[in-house]
């Protein structure tokens, strides 16, 4: 590798409106603050609610149900 054109990788820490901090490597330096983070969120966390808008769901259960 050439010497002196790759960027410079300073460790920086991402801190989540949680309190949740990541320690992570990145060109830019100093602190970052995100608003949500794998900690938080309703996908990873298993909280997210799906939403059956006019009995879908059930109605494909009920369709395809093995009898």
């Amino acid at each position: 590798m050439k010497e002196g054109i790759h960027p410079k990788y300073d460790d920086v820490v991402i801190k989540c409106h949680c309190g949740n901090t990541i320690e992570t490597r990145s060109t830019r330096t100093g602190e970052f603050a995100t608003e949500i983070c794998s900690a938080c969120h309703p996908f990873y966390t298993g909280t997210q609610k799906l939403l059956d808008t006019a009995g879908r769901i059930e109605r494909f259960r009920k369709r395809y149900a093995k009898k």
